[in-house]
């Protein structure tokens, strides 16, 4: 009988110098990424929990998984009997559970690469109270027992166009160079993938559904590399690279090459070699830094190196003094989040064709729950629902139907995959927050319980992200308040004034308002950005309960889901999602002199009226709404052929406002 996961790493643990009385294993890759390769799903490995977050540890008598509310209920299903399931927010924090229940001087191994700077110094000084010691190993001891572990897949790394990115590498690296002198500091360490992704206006394969690259970056006042697997960059890339003075060195030498920025002495390979190296563009950094904007900023004076602790991992923080280190949130997290023209209009065309792919999805449905149920559809109750036996070979399931919505974003210009892994989910799987069918296990749709899906598209142009709830059959009272509650939050939010520096932490309370009302909530944030062709949850700015959504501000071409819910456990699951852009109000005072700030939705599809109890309306909500489906006709009919736009104009019928 073969050995389980957790007797082989006890063992590896026991027999390491020193022993190890407990070790942690993160979700995180060395990039400290969300979602991570197939490859570095450690934790999903070693605990069976298929979830983008959670934390492992193991001691030699008990096993733990760490969780958010998102997943409490997955969590709960997936793991063995040998695992105990911690809820964050409701139990100890890891770090804490370990001073309080470990012995004093314990070891507690860590794989230093895949944890970031600040995590690993909140833990050491959590564990400082019980003098225990964190211990970085040299070589991760899941991969030591992953006999089957997925091999490294070389895969090509794309240039974006200037189309959709409008701004040149050229002008991305003179901005983050004029950043660098603001702080004094001589070069930057990029290891977030998405910002290397941005900073060189390049894409990938290397995670699913997220269009990066495995990689690196060092960018110094004049020098700048690009730190990747060579078999992935093409001669088209290289010289496109090159001609933006970008070194490009394999990935595995990043932590020595850190060790020479440390000690001044990082080069290019053709100054290394006394060969001139891209004349140009070494002018044009000497001119920007010899400039009278910068002129003696930084003579005399200790230059640092600045990384991000959120997303520079322990293992490269290590080859750096501390007293050089200027350790600030990366300058590109917001850079990117401000989108400019092109990447805005972008997102907009994408989220049109994106709107029409998911109205043709609904249509289909629609149709099919019709012909195999009996249901009245999308439009208005049913008396009651009849159901006919079907073969197994008419079955929708979560999984059936979420393979043809895909096929219908598929056809759909510049679409390049899914954003996400969609969230099909009927009935009780509704209740699980990000639930992901399986088929072989996923459930039947039933016109009598709600569908909930929650997908998204990777476009060249740009990322969408959407949620919509729906009835087949007849939905209960309750069911319509709950869904009504929901929409009410929603529209809160999206229609929310505010002054600039005004937080997502502030704003998080719009949506729950009218759920909190019914003495109802749910556990997870309100709202993430969303990126343009890259990571559909970006930072660094969100709209949330959570103490880290007051660092950031909302500021104006930012983007933002909408997305309030309510999961009735064993039930049903309601959420709606919308994809919005910040903009400037048009206030008719301006108090302060400070401007003010107001959404734009540019996710189009309609809400279901008939899950909506129109007596727990406003006359304003129900104006929003008939607003609202009046500009998803206009702007997605083009895409539509005669019987999708009978459908939609049968859906988005405006409804009658009560007399005051």
């Amino acid at each position: 009988m073969a050995s389980e996961p957790l007797d082989d790493l006890r063992s590896l643990m026991a027999s390491h110098s020193p022993p190890l009385d407990a070790l942690v294993v993160p979700s995180e890759d060395n990039h400290q990424s969300e979602y991570v390769s197939d490859r570095d799903k450690r934790r999903q490995f070693i605990t069976g929990f298929t979830g983008s977050a959670g934390l492992a540890l193991v001691t030699m008598n008990e096993a733990f998984l760490w969780t958010d509310g998102r997943y409490f209920l997955q969590a709960a299903r997936q793991l063995s009997n040998r695992w105990k399931l911690m809820r964050i927010g409701e139990d100890p924090a890891v770090e804490n559970w370990i001073a309080d229940n470990l012995q004093s001087e314990a070891a507690v191994g860590i794989d230093p690469w895949c944890v970031s700077v600040d995590t690993a110094q909140r833990w050491m000084q959590a564990f400082s109270r019980n003098r225990q010691k964190l211990i970085q190993l040299s070589v991760n001891l899941v991969d030591k027992i992953w006999i089957d572990r997925p091999a490294t897949r070389i895969r090509p790394v794309n240039l974006q166009p200037f189309k959709f990115t409008g701004c040149t590498v050229a002008d991305k690296l003179k901005d983050l160079r004029g950043k660098l002198v603001q702080e004094k500091a001589r070069g930057i360490l990029v290891t977030a993938l998405d910002e290397v992704a941005w900073l060189y206006n390049i894409r990938g394969n290397d995670v699913s559904f997220n269009p990066v690259v495995h990689a690196y970056a060092i960018v110094t006042t004049d020098l700048a590399f690009f730190y990747v697997d060579e078999r992935k960059v093409s001669s088209e890339v290289l010289d496109a690279l090159s001609e933006n003075g970008i070194e490009v060195r394999e990935y595995s030498i990043v932590d020595a090459d850190v060790s020479l920025l440390a000690s001044g002495k990082l080069m290019s390979s053709s100054a290394a070699k006394g060969r001139d190296f891209d004349i140009d563009a070494l002018e044009n950094a000497e001119n920007f830094v010899n400039s009278g904007k910068i002129e003696n900023e930084t003579k005399g004076k200790k230059q640092l190196i600045w990384i991000d602790p959120a997303s520079c991992c322990l293992a490269l923080y290590a080859n750096l003094n501390s007293d050089q280190v200027l350790m600030q949130q990366s300058p590109l997290a917001l850079a990117k989040a401000l989108k400019n023209q092109f990447e805005l209009d972008g997102l907009r065309k994408a989220h049109i064709r994106d709107g029409a792919a998911v109205v043709q999805y609904l249509v289909w449905l629609d149709g099919e729950m019709q012909k195999l149920y009996g249901a009245a559809g999308f439009f208005t109750e049913s008396e009651e629902t009849h159901k006919r036996k079907r073969s197994e070979t008419e079955k929708l399931t979560e999984v059936s139907v979420s393979d043809k919505l895909e096929s219908f974003r598929a056809k759909q210009e510049h679409f390049k995959g899914l954003s996400f892994p969609t969230i099909s989910s009927v009935g009780p799987n509704a209740s699980i927050i990000h639930y992901v069918p399986e088929a072989g296990t996923c459930a039947e749709l039933d016109a009598d319980s709600i569908y909930l899906f929650d997908s998204g598209a990777q476009y060249q142009d740009g990322t969408t992200d959407i949620t919509r709830t729906v009835h087949f059959g007849k939905p209960s009272a309750h069911e319509k308040a709950c869904y009504t509650a929901v929409l009410k939050g929603h529209i809160a939010l999206g229609n929310a004034v505010f002054p600039n520096g005004t937080t997502g932490h502030a704003l998080d309370i719009l949506a729950r308002i009218p759920i909190w009302k019914n003495g109802l909530d749910y556990r997870h944030g309100t709202g993430h950005g969303v990126g343009c062709y890259l990571n559909v949850h970006e930072g660094p700015h969100l709209i949330s309960f959570r103490h880290h959504a007051r660092n950031v501000p909302l500021q104006a071409s930012m983007t933002v889901t909408d997305e309030p819910g309510y999961y009735e456990d064993g039930n049903f699951g309601i959420r709606l999602e919308n994809v919005l852009v910040v903009k400037e109000a048009d206030t008719k005072f301006n108090f302060g002199e400070k401007g003010y700030l107001s959404f734009e939705h540019i996710t189009l599809a309609p809400y279901q009226k008939k899950l909506m109890d129109l007596k727990l309306m406003t006359a304003d909500e129900i104006s929003w709404v008939n607003s609202y489906h009046s500009t998803c006709l206009l702007l997605l009919s083009p895409y539509l052929n005669h019987q999708e736009m009978a459908w939609l104009k049968k859906a988005t019928e405006p409804i009658a406002i009560p007399a005051a």
